[in-house]
């Protein structure tokens, strides 16, 4: 097992964990954050689960906030956003709840904000060939909206829907602020393009779920992203927005 990480001097980490009902994994996922980098500080965003996953969290020894009802992705990050902005973290990792990212590399990330290489690093599946197999439909999808995107931003994409992301105080002052609700991953480098936010992809290895049930079906694929595809697309016409600091 890799060396846990340890932040330079002074810097506040906050990992931020997004949990639908993933009592079955949450205490293993807790557990590999707490030995990958010690000296950050985790919070569990209970997203209205229907489990023990909020007792699980609070057990396994993290800060857990219940959202009231099951309020989606994108509301239970910018809760993370908010937490994270409102107590003076210097940077945010976001970790899901399933175990398919991978701790250890949140050394692979930070760095990067460290140096002032990037605002936001994203963790992508697909820059190197890690053997991480995507279902075909959902790959199909996900290489079309990375085009797309990388279209419209003039800068290339490979994983505009990895949620393994890690972000400075520029990024998470303006996620605090304003953030997509629906399927937020992809939607927020348009926001972030528009507000000249720096972001980074950097390879990383996906592993198999540890519990539970992706929601992800072929068909849900499919709606998701002609969804996601006008949405950016109606991004692409409002005002820039503003960043907050």
């Amino acid at each position: 097992m890799p060396q846990p990480y340890q932040l330079p001097d002074n810097t506040r980490l906050l990992v931020v964990i997004p949990a639908l009902n993933e009592e079955e994994s949450l205490t293993r996922v807790i557990g590999n954050v707490n030995h990958a980098v010690p000296g950050a500080d985790i919070l569990v965003i209970n997203d209205g689960s229907t489990d023990n996953t909020a007792k699980v969290g609070k057990a396994a020894g993290a800060m857990v906030v219940t959202l009231p009802y099951n309020l989606g992705i994108g509301a239970a990050m910018q809760t993370g956003f908010i937490y994270a902005h409102e107590h003076g973290y210097d940077f945010m990792v976001q970790v899901d709840g399933d175990g398919q990212h991978n701790p250890d590399e949140i050394c692979e990330l930070i760095p990067h904000l460290v140096s002032g290489n990037a605002d936001v690093v994203i963790g992508s599946r697909y820059i190197e060939d890690r053997g991480y197999i995507t279902p075909a439909p959902r790959r199909a999808g996900i290489i079309i909206l990375a085009k797309y995107i990388s279209l419209l931003t003039r800068k290339p994409y490979t994983d505009p829907t990895s949620g393994f992301r890690a972000s400075n105080r520029k990024a998470i002052a303006m996620c605090s602020r304003i953030y997509p609700s629906d399927y937020p991953e992809p939607e927020a480098l348009m926001q972030f393009h528009k507000a000249n936010v720096k972001v980074k992809e950097i390879p990383v290895t996906m592993n198999p779920r540890y519990g539970g049930q992706s929601s992800i079906t072929p068909i849900r694929s499919a709606y998701y992203m002609i969804k996601v595809m006008l949405a950016i697309a109606i991004l692409t016409i409002r005002r820039r927005p503003k960043v907050f600091s």
